[in-house]
């Protein structure tokens, strides 16, 4: 009978708890809701979180393996956001599907790691790293400047990767706004000449 008692008393504590954490959820997803179109206010905040990692790392001199983690993390994210949904190379298809020459059809470039997604990863990996950098346990010594230049030439043969996919299928993985359809192009061009 006791144990029935004392259950039900820890059951009664963890049910406000329970409550908060539940109202506290909805009032951050409201926040990150009115928050998606609003890339470039998004993006100051996610370098001022960045600046003041990279502040602290710089001022205590260590977790120079949890930068690199984070390194390796944002570089996934970058391939994932410059990346086509579906890879030419990968699946194939009986067209193209995305427009190697003028007279393809244009089909929009399909991230596989939209930008709303890819500034969150973003955002949320930096408060990670800032959070673990009060752990001693994640302050391994290490020689840096390693670190560093694998990281670099990690990078380079990445990107140098995915530049040539990008050249190869000829996609650009940004965009300036929306796209406007502006008609043909060449029959403008032959009706202006045949009007002289």
């Amino acid at each position: 009978m006791e144990g029935t008692g004392g259950s039900s008393a820890s059951a009664a504590a963890v049910q406000p708890v329970n409550q908060r954490l539940q109202e506290f959820s909805k009032l951050f997803q409201y926040y990150l809701d009115k928050s998606t179109p609003h890339s470039t206010y998004r993006w100051i905040g996610t370098f001022v979180i960045a600046s003041i990692y990279l502040l602290r790392v710089f001022y205590i001199q260590g977790f120079y393996i949890v930068s690199y983690g984070l390194g390796i993390y944002m570089l996934n994210l970058l391939i994932g956001f410059l990346s086509p949904l579906v890879d030419p190379e990968m699946e194939p298809s009986d067209g193209p599907l995305l427009p190697t020459k003028g007279s393809d059809e244009f089909k929009p470039f399909i991230r596989r790691l939209p930008e709303f997604k890819f500034w969150y990863s973003f955002t949320k990996a930096f408060c990670i790293a800032f959070l673990m950098t009060f752990f001693s346990v994640f302050d391994v010594p290490v020689f840096w400047p390693i670190l560093l230049c694998y990281w670099v030439v990690l990078f380079v043969l990445t990107m140098r990767r995915q530049i040539a996919h990008m050249i190869k299928y000829r996609y650009i993985p940004f965009s300036l706004g929306k796209q406007k359809y502006g008609g043909k192009k060449s029959s403008a061009s032959s009706s202006g000449s045949r009007a002289d």
